[in-house]
């Protein structure tokens, strides 16, 4: 798939993984639409990058919001071709802890957000996606999904983090077989500890133990990499329904 000439969604676009996709995109050519819930940060990315690139303010986990935002994708010159979900939270808690069960309603948030915000992402865009008039092999888009070696090596105090994640790397294959017959693939990357605002959050202690851990190279991955791999899936027609780790050789110890 040529990412220039096509158009993109990014979820979760405004920050992290997602800004560092969108611009990698935007540089290759690509139309890009950035949805996020954070007008600033979304807007300020738009500018940033100029012609070609649209904000669009929308909570992934709103079908009518993602909807918008994909009409928007439809609507520019070139066909919606690329949709890429990086929007996500994390969430610290243990099935049982000092202060008793953990609360429901923050394990459905965390699903909410990460697992059907992704869903409804890539159901949104394959839909559009069927449409298009396929290339020379048959292709007609691709969908890259957000997991994260969480879904593999959950931590104490992941149990929802690792939930939402683990779901998103299951629905890869049957996603990929599902949109097989229509020309549309969709894989999955997997990260280990990058260098975003979720991790800026903590403690440098805690960063450089992170840091640390990594068995090569022992830092942070830079979002750029991971934007780097969802150009590779992108390009390289052959990657499909596959869930691949980008960590450095870090397997998760249990805290």
């Amino acid at each position: 798939m040529r990412i220039a000439e096509s158009g993109a969604i990014v979820g979760g676009g405004a920050s992290g993984l997602g800004a560092a996709t969108a611009r990698r995109l935007h540089a290759h050519g690509a139309h890009v639409v950035i949805a996020d819930q954070n007008a600033e940060r979304g807007t300020i990315l738009a500018d940033e990058l100029g012609e070609r690139a649209t904000f669009v303010a929308a909570d992934v986990t709103d079908p009518d919001a993602v909807q918008a935002a994909v009409d928007v994708a439809r609507a520019h010159p070139v066909p919606l071709r690329i949709a890429v979900s990086c929007a996500g939270i994390g969430w610290a808690g243990r099935v049982v802890g000092r202060k008793g069960a953990h609360a429901l309603e923050t394990f459905e948030t965390v699903i909410r957000v990460n697992l059907i915000g992704t869903f409804n992402v890539m159901r949104l865009a394959a839909a559009v996606m069927v449409e298009n008039e396929p290339i020379d092999s048959g292709e007609r888009g691709v969908c890259v999904n957000t997991a994260s070696i969480a879904a593999f090596d959950g931590q104490i105090g992941q149990i929802a983090y690792s939930a939402s994640k683990g779901a998103i790397a299951s629905m890869t294959l049957p996603a990929a077989r599902d949109l097989a017959p229509v020309g549309v693939r969709v894989c999955a990357i997997a990260p280990g500890t990058f260098d975003t605002p979720l991790l800026a959050a903590l403690p440098e202690d805690a960063r450089e133990e992170l840091r640390r851990v990594v068995p090569f190279p022992s830092r942070f991955g830079h979002p750029d990499e991971f934007a780097a791999l969802v150009q590779h899936i992108v390009e390289n027609e052959m990657l499909n329904g596959e869930v691949i780790r980008l960590d450095g050789a870090l397997r998760m110890p249990p805290r």
